[in-house]
């Protein structure tokens, strides 16, 4: 099992560097970095916005592969992935609203995750009851609504409850209250701020999991294994739970490594409705302002995102599915 997950982290180390590589290379020779300069007012002069760049190491009348080969040495000597066309630290940029996406997708993923397949069982095992046709054909309809006008129904649903009760039980903005001091004041605010947002990722993302879940687990429930499960004594649902799902489990797992960046990608829509300062906003930011150094670190983190969800899957896959054998 170590030398498994090993080799594959050996894989996915390798995948990372050649994918950061390229996104540098690829901003670095197309981005132009004194864009930024030209919105200001007064506007500085040529000189001026060269000068700047030069000191930040973006000057784009640098040959790319040296402006590759500083970067590289930056990240590798000293961890520093190099400056925006503000002047600002893209590592402290990014440790800034790293934990503010982390904490939002992290809660979001493990929720969409366990209802979706929970209602994908559940589904499965009354197949064709009133309870089936209603959870799936409103699965359905989460895939037909786009991600923005999603999320803001469920801002206006909170705006309207919060009009019910007569003051503001629920925050549809921001991620908290400057006001409020103490540490349990402190940690109630932060959760009042965070039920809006996970529940509208959570909602409008559990579909994909539950279809699925429920489309394999329905091949598998008149197979021979389970047929000879329930001839032994076994119920319908206790055949289900304890064989069916195993082997249903496995293509749900394997999705793991693919819906994890997809949520990441989903957040970004969910910071610019609700006003979350975290790295979806900053991405975006990154590519108009043609941040070279900014829009390599967000390819990066995904990429390392994707390999994190990549290993996760394979654990579960070898975990779930006692066909799969690898060396220890």
């Amino acid at each position: 099992m170590l030398r498994f997950l090993a080799r594959r982290l050996a894989t996915y180390a390798v995948m990372l560097f050649i994918a950061t590589s390229a996104a540098f290379l690829l901003a670095a020779w197309q981005f132009n970095p004194g864009r930024l300069f030209t919105t200001r007012v007064p506007r500085p002069s040529q000189a001026v916005v060269d000068r700047t760049l030069t000191s930040l190491g973006l000057d784009p009348r640098e040959p790319v592969l040296h402006r590759y080969w500083d970067w590289l040495t930056g990240v590798v000597t000293r961890w520093d992935w190099g400056r925006s066309p503000n002047g600002a630290s893209v590592n402290s940029q990014f440790a800034q609203r790293v934990g503010i996406s982390f904490s939002l997708t992290l809660i979001a993923l493990v929720l969409t995750l366990v209802i979706g397949v929970a209602l994908g069982v559940y589904t499965a095992a009354r197949q064709y009851r009133v309870s089936d046709r209603a959870v799936t054909s409103f699965s359905y309809l989460t895939f037909v609504l786009p991600a923005p006008v999603a999320y803001l129904a469920v801002q206006l649903l909170a705006i309207h409850a919060n009009s019910l009760v007569g003051h503001d039980a629920l925050y549809v903005t921001g991620i908290s209250d400057p006001t409020v001091t103490g540490f349990w004041p402190s940690a109630l605010d932060l959760v009042r701020h965070y039920i809006v947002p996970t529940v509208a990722m959570t909602v409008f993302g559990y579909a994909g999991y539950q279809v699925s879940q429920r489309q394999f687990l329905l091949d598998n429930v008149n197979a021979d294994f389970v047929r000879t499960a329930r001839a032994t004594g076994l119920t319908r649902n206790q055949a289900i739970l304890r064989h069916a799902l195993r082997v249903s489990f496995i293509p749900t797992a394997q999705s793991i490594a693919f819906t994890i960046p997809a949520l990441f990608i989903g957040s970004y829509f969910a910071e610019a409705v609700f006003n979350w300062p975290g790295l979806g906003l900053w991405s975006v930011q990154a590519m108009t302002n043609q941040d070279v150094s900014a829009a390599t670190a967000m390819v990066a983190y995904g990429a390392l995102i994707f390999a994190v969800g990549a290993v996760l899957a394979d654990v579960a896959i070898v975990l779930v599915d006692p066909r799969v054998r690898v060396s220890r």
